[in-house]
């Protein structure tokens, strides 16, 4: 009896390999960074992956649906919630993660053109907000609450202040102003929303 020829694997759409689509992936990123999203082209994301343009088209219909997707990916992996024992160590551990990804070079020409474009694009600014306001909300929330189990905030906290409090200064420093964070900002801004937070 003689044995089946080998299956063959399936050709053209049906296959998409990972290495290609994280290498698009990265080429959107470094393309947003470089020209913004109104000016993000198809081509120039093959090009700077070094890939064709079917090889886009057969993962995303168009440049929006990319970032949307993208976005999703970054909203899916969520911030590590902090667990240092206090509300102080908390604020801090949350304000040095927020300054390491707003200070990251692509992020910080992605996200102010992003939310730009989110004003004409609404699809934009849902995705928007569930990447970085609901999983930040989300963040905020379980430090309040251990705070307040721990006796170092009074019940009732509000988690939406709490995140105000942390995270609006550093932002408005390094997206909006973008001014270097001198020695000890991230110490005394940790202690200022503390102080805030119990006031």
């Amino acid at each position: 009896m003689s044995t089946p020829p080998p299956r063959r694997q399936p050709a053209g759409a049906a296959v998409l390999r990972e290495d290609v689509t994280e290498a698009i992936r990265a080429a959107v990123f470094e393309e947003l960074a470089a020209v913004g999203f109104a000016r993000m082209s198809i081509e120039g994301i093959a090009r700077r992956a070094g890939v064709g343009k079917t090889a886009v088209y057969r993962r995303w219909k168009s440049k929006l649906s990319l970032v949307l997707d993208l976005l999703t990916a970054f909203a899916a992996q969520g911030l590590p919630a902090p667990a240092t024992g206090s509300l102080y160590g908390d604020v801090r551990a949350l304000l040095e993660v927020a300054a390491h990804a707003l200070r990251h070079p692509v992020a910080s020409q992605v996200i102010p053109d992003l939310l730009v474009e989110a004003a004409r694009h609404p699809e934009i600014a849902d995705t928007i907000k569930a990447a970085l306001l609901d999983g930040q909300q989300g963040v905020a929330a379980l430090v309040v609450r251990d705070a307040v189990a721990r006796g170092e905030l009074p019940a009732g906290a509000d988690p939406d202040r709490a995140l105000d409090l942390i995270v609006g200064p550093l932002y408005w420093r390094l997206v909006v102003v973008r001014t270097p964070l001198p020695d000890g900002y991230l110490d005394d801004l940790a202690a200022s929303a503390v102080a805030a937070l119990r006031a």
